[in-house]
């Protein structure tokens, strides 16, 4: 705008302003025509160069006439009728109708001039909402939350699973083979058949950060969420990867409360590692934000990059996928490092860097601690190996421990204990070395040194008992009074004494019957035999029995054969069996 249609402008306020009532009309018109323009166009004018006079306040400003027990009752309405995505489906007039209907707020004021009792305006009630902080827009803010550190890379790690809704995987197509874009004309929720078609084909990414470095790492698998594609996912982040620096395992690692993330298999891997679980609250999904981001990253900076170079299958995409996290890791600055990822998890010391064997994790994710009886010479056998435990807390011989595989330490084994508040103790036991001749590389030898092992719990136990049953301070003083043979306790414990003390009641003598002896004795009855008894008895004896024999047997004796007619068997079976009859001619 020129400095001379300013001046205009200003003339023509000047103008209107001096005019009387019902004359400004005539002096706009007039400066339409002047300058060349529509009056509403003059009018914008006139407000950009023009400076308002303050609105004067209104007496009823901030002024809440709505009770706070009302507001309560409305707020409490309007966030019941919110959706999953907080988009509210009642608006405020119809949710003060409802309750006005039920009589449950008035949701009125007392006009002064007329003494009448008027209903409150929508824009008064929502005025009064935001007055006490009651208003779905002030009660849909985030809450506070805390910022949380970490002490060093490979202390906190955070891993989420998340379904790649854009592409699929179908290699049985050869049409759709390699990595498929779900076309929203074709898979959408009024066509579930066409997503169930491909639903065991969907590619879902499992995402690892460290919450020192912000490192980031993804897996991508095939099917579902699951325990067994979490813990492959898992043990695949602690794998050295080439010249990849970020791997290892961690001290904790947070996740949501997914029946997947906290399933037997995948915790029983976690405390064989040594690895703290922390499951954040339902719905709180900014405790791990960071991971939350990586997917984001993972969408924008490398899915995207899929339509142009597609991928043949799970494995082409998994090798991609590290290719760029290597790339992102090692090149992006991060904000609050000021340097890139792998510079800050670059940052590691020896001891915080923990390295397992992938196997040997694929394997204790079953695995649970093995009994083990511990032998005389205080060690215990395990996985065909030979384990020192007297440095275990309360060992005792022959008591059973519960031994597992040390995933950091190969040489060693890992005694599982429990506290007296029944925490989990783990016990590093070392393996026996054994030298030529096979004998321990750390036992006494004879005529140079003489060693002893310390009491265990049970020794120290029986020492204690004996003194107390010998009446001695010592345990020399002990062992002279047992070999003297003196009496236990001092002599103060009276065998008899409870006898003495007992009262016994007395009996009356019962009458008896006479006894009435006979010498008559009653045989026993004959044991009967089986059929295949009797058969094998009389295979004893001699007798060919062929099938005739043996259903002629079974005819003359369908119950059981008795003992005692064995030998009339016998007879019968040969010595009539010869018999023959002669007719005369």
């Amino acid at each position: 705008m020129s400095a001379a249609l300013i001046d205009a402008l200003i003339d023509v306020h000047r103008q209107a302003h001096g005019a009387g009532h019902g004359a400004k009309c005539a002096v706009y018109e007039a400066a339409c025509q002047r300058l060349g323009m529509s009056r509403a166009t003059l009018l914008r004018k006139l407000g950009d160069v023009v400076v308002k006079p303050e609105r004067k306040r209104r007496a009823d400003a901030g002024l809440v006439e709505l009770p706070r027990e009302e507001a309560v009752l409305i707020s409490a309405l309007l966030m019941d009728s919110l959706r999953k995505n907080s988009k509210r489906l009642l608006p405020i007039g119809e949710a003060v109708k409802l309750l006005r209907a039920n009589g449950e707020v008035r949701a009125e004021r007392l006009d002064a001039a007329t003494g009448e009792l008027v209903a409150l305006s929508d824009s008064a009630i929502s005025r009064a909402l935001k007055a006490y902080g009651l208003h779905p827009e002030q009660l849909l803010r985030p809450a506070p939350h805390t910022e949380l550190r970490s002490l060093h890379p490979n202390h906190v790690w955070q891993i989420d699973a998340s379904l790649c809704v854009l592409y699929y995987l179908n290699p049985r197509s050869e049409r759709e083979t390699g990595l498929q874009v779900m076309d929203a004309a074709k898979f959408y929720k009024n066509k579930p058949a066409n997503l169930k078609r491909v639903e065991a084909d969907r590619v879902w990414s499992y995402e690892v950060t460290d919450h020192y470095s912000a490192a980031i790492f993804a897996h991508y698998v095939m099917g579902a969420e699951s325990a067994a594609n979490l813990a492959e996912s898992f043990i695949q982040a602690t794998q050295q990867r080439g010249q990849d620096p970020f791997y290892g395992v961690p001290l904790i690692l947070m996740m949501d409360m997914g029946s997947a993330n906290t399933s037997g298999a995948f915790k029983n891997l976690a405390r064989r590692l040594g690895v703290r679980l922390i499951a954040h609250a339902p719905e709180n999904a900014r405790a791990t934000g960071q991971v939350e981001n990586a997917r984001n990253l993972i969408e924008r900076s490398f899915e995207a990059g899929l339509r142009l170079r597609p991928v043949s299958d799970l494995d082409a995409l998994n090798a991609a996928v590290r290719k760029w996290a290597s790339w992102y890791n090692a090149s992006k600055v991060h904000g609050r490092l000021g340097k890139t990822r792998y510079a800050a998890w670059l940052e590691i010391r020896d001891e915080q860097l923990r390295v397992v064997d992938a196997e040997l994790a694929r394997a204790l994710l079953t695995h649970t601690p093995e009994k083990r009886k511990v032998s005389g010479t205080l060690t215990v056998q395990f996985a065909g190996r030979e384990f020192d435990v007297r440095a275990v807390p309360r060992v005792m011989v022959g008591e059973p421990l519960q031994v597992t595989y040390n995933p950091y330490k190969p040489d060693c084994a890992v005694v599982v204990d429990v506290d007296a508040d029944g925490n989990e103790l783990l016990h590093d036991v070392p393996e026996v070395a054994r030298v030529e001749g096979g004998f321990r590389a750390d036992a006494p030898v004879i005529g140079e040194e003489w060693g002893r092992v310390a009491d265990t719990p049970a020794d120290a136990n029986r020492k204690l008992v004996e003194r107390i049953a010998m009446d001695a301070a010592t345990d020399e003083e002990a062992a002279a009074r047992r070999k003297a043979k003196g009496a236990s306790f001092g002599g103060r414990i009276d065998p008899e004494r409870l006898i003495d003390t007992s009262t016994v009641p007395i009996y009356l003598p019962r009458r008896g019957t006479d006894l009435v002896v006979t010498t008559a004795t009653q045989a026993a009855p004959a044991q009967v035999l089986t059929h295949f008894e009797a058969a094998t008895e009389l295979l004893r004896r001699g007798v060919q029995l062929t099938a005739e024999r043996n259903a002629q047997i079974a005819a003359w004796y369908p119950d059981g054969v008795p003992e005692t007619e064995l030998d009339n068997l016998q007879h019968r079976l040969t010595v009539r069996a010869g018999l023959r009859v002669v007719g005369g001619a």
